[in-house]
């Protein structure tokens, strides 16, 4: 297991990468019949016929994921210095040095300051920036910091478990090797009771899987 912790300030800002143009389906269609060929295969045998139009369409949804949508919040007002923790999120991304598939078990937890985010909400975050071409380390901190963003301050934290098939299934071929990548933001960055809180539930939740 590969873990990394690291902080707002460790990390320098940088642009959220993704598809910067809508996507052409067909040419994406012919390009991988071409590859198809190339790799010996037959695009009009029994079994591809239409596989490089379903391949096409797959790579269209995949990197259109819809919007991140607009934060439910709700006042309460009674709250103060209780921890919430979301967990038991999946999603599926891309390595982007292998395009090969990566799963990621993404915990996220922050502290209230007068108002609750709807919990539906972070499901759909982790899954608007799974979908493109991604390293889990940038991924911890995009989730991270647009959850700050929603929450109005930093006291933010994202765990993040990923199995990668670029290591499962190529180079070392390790199936069982598991990356850990952690952000953590304001008090989770300074207290460190509130930090060991949070790492002790994700650890919990991930055994319990």
């Amino acid at each position: 297991m590969t873990t990394s912790i690291a902080s707002p300030a460790a990390v320098p800002p940088a642009a959220a990468p993704g598809p910067t143009a809508a996507i052409d389906t067909g040419r994406v269609a012919g390009l991988i019949h071409q590859l198809l060929v190339e790799l010996g295969e037959d695009p009009a045998r029994e079994g591809l016929t239409g596989t490089p139009d379903r391949v096409a369409a797959w790579w269209n949804a995949f990197l259109s994921p819809d919007g991140a949508a607009t934060a439910t919040c709700f006042t309460e007002s009674q709250l103060g210095g209780q921890l919430v923790i979301v967990g038991g999120m999946s999603v599926w991304s891309l390595c982007e040095h292998h395009m090969l598939p990566m799963n990621l078990q993404v915990t996220a937890g922050y502290v209230p300051d007068g108002e609750v985010v709807g919990l539906s909400k972070f499901g759909r975050v982790a899954q608007h920036f799974a979908g493109r071409l991604q390293v889990q380390e940038r991924f911890t901190r995009q989730v991270a910091e647009y959850l700050g963003g929603v929450i109005g301050h930093e006291d933010v934290a994202v765990a993040v478990r990923g199995v990668h098939l670029c290591m499962s299934m190529r180079g070392v071929r390790m199936e069982e090797a598991r990356t850990t990548t952690v952000h953590s933001g304001g008090r989770f960055g300074t207290d460190l009771v509130l930090s060991q809180q949070f790492l002790a539930l994700t650890t919990g939740l991930w055994v319990a899987r």
